[in-house]
């Protein structure tokens, strides 16, 4: 604890490292995506990656959703990936790959089901949530879309959703 306490002045500057390499690590993610020629290969790869970084720490999303804690840090991350998740759904769209429909705001639903579904079987069958997200990526193709019931949350719908203040 002494060691903690050394380089940690406050439980709520632990817990901002924490997010901190958290969101570098979704933020590598999202860029080894953005490198990928094939946007769809991208996207793919970036969920199965986030999900995989759900599964390594599955206690790691209740830090990430509350948004009792990750002041700065967190906010700053969170900015800096929301244009990664723009461009990845843009790039996925402009190929003819995503449905058009799909927006950055239905991103935080792929990962609340997933986070369910990982949560849910892990002690099971702890690689069911690739098959979630093999179904969930098929929903996804440009191919499969018919027209959705409901549009997407706005931006404002999906901060109250998740208890997070506007930015």
């Amino acid at each position: 604890m002494g060691t903690l306490y050394r380089h940690f002045s406050a439980k709520e500057d632990l817990i901002d490292a924490v997010l901190e390499d958290a969101f570098a690590a979704f933020i590598s993610a999202a860029e080894q995506a953005l490198a990928e020629e094939d946007a769809w290969a991208g996207l793919r790869s970036f969920l199965e990656r986030v999900f995989a970084l759900h599964v390594e720490n599955r206690g790691l999303k209740d830090i990430i959703a509350t948004r009792a804690h990750g002041r700065a840090r967190a906010e700053a991350m969170r900015r800096r990936m929301r244009p990664l998740l723009r461009s990845l759904i843009e790039r996925a769209q402009a190929q003819g790959a995503l449905r058009d429909d799909f927006t950055a705001e239905d991103m935080p639903l792929l990962f609340w089901t997933g986070g369910r579904v990982i949560e849910a079987t892990a002690t099971i069958a702890p690689d069911f949530w690739r098959r979630y997200l093999g179904l969930l990526l098929d929903g996804l193709r440009a191919e499969a879309a018919t027209t959705l019931p409901h549009p997407p949350l706005t931006r404002a719908q999906l901060n109250r959703a998740t208890g997070r203040r506007p930015s």
